[in-house]
């Protein structure tokens, strides 16, 4: 395994999630924007009948798409930055024969641990729906649930290695962290508390699926797109001119390490 820089990890960590984040925030506009619209509609006409009436916005739609885009943006180079910490301290953990494979198998495992499973457990809703009152209680739920998941999948891979280390074959260790990982997985979405909030009755079932799902599907693009990208710019190029298996790499060396720290000075 050929040694990697941190620089060199983070730099393309970077650049992978900004490409990740453009996906992500297409595919919010084509699909999650428009959801967002239809509830918008549901939430003034339910204003339009109840004392007060419709609020003045403080802040125009059009902005709020684009504010929307350009958090997703935001949040993405961050989770590209965060993976290619992670990928660095834990590559030679990752099954896989290639970068490529490793960052897909790491990126995989972060979108079931930190949006799969909060969305099982607790789904996105549209505006229109949630008591303002409760926003402490769910944000406590929803993050404590992701860093249950996260310890979950850390351990699946401590029982790979301990496997492993007791003279399990490569697939029989897998199979065991992945039952792992599924078992402990399983047992925070039981154990975790409901929502407290419940979906108002002039909320049609179908425009609430329509936002979760098209609210998943972003997220799916997001990692799907952070795994892809960043394994794709941790694999070597090819020299020009050069033999086969030549490779231009400025940031590795064909020693069989994993990452090093950047020189100092």
């Amino acid at each position: 395994m050929r040694t990697l820089t941190l620089g060199f990890v983070l730099r393309r960590g970077l650049l992978a999630g900004l490409i990740a984040g453009l996906l992500a925030a297409l595919v919010a506009l084509l699909l999650v924007e428009p959801a967002i619209d239809a509830a918008l509609v549901v939430e003034e006409a339910r204003s339009a009948g109840e004392p007060g009436g419709h609020e003045h916005e403080l802040v125009g739609r059009a902005m709020q798409v684009v504010g929307g885009m350009v958090a997703a943006v935001l949040v993405a180079v961050s989770l590209g930055l965060v993976l290619a910490v992670v990928f660095a301290r834990v590559r030679h953990r990752l099954p896989g024969g290639t970068d490529l494979a490793r960052a897909a198998v790491l990126a995989g495992c972060g979108f079931v641990a930190v949006s799969l499973l909060p969305a099982l457990k607790y789904p996105a809703n549209p505006p229109g729906v949630g008591d303002p009152a409760t926003v402490t209680t769910r944000t406590w739920q929803y993050f404590s649930l992701i860093i249950a998941a996260v310890g979950f999948t850390w351990l699946a891979f401590l029982v790979r290695d301990g496997l492993a280390g007791r003279g399990w074959s490569g697939s029989h260790a897998a199979a065991g962290a992945v039952l792992a990982g599924v078992l402990g997985n399983l047992l925070v979405l039981v154990a975790w508390p409901a929502t407290p909030d419940l979906v108002p009755a002039d909320v049609p079932a179908g425009l609430l699926w329509e936002f979760r799902l098209a609210s998943i599907a972003e997220l799916a693009t997001l990692w799907a797109g952070l795994g892809f990208a960043f394994g794709l710019l941790l694999t070597p190029r090819t020299a020009a001119g050069g033999g086969a298996g030549t490779a231009t790499d400025p940031g590795s060396t064909p020693d069989p390490a994993t990452v090093a720290p950047p020189a100092a000075g």
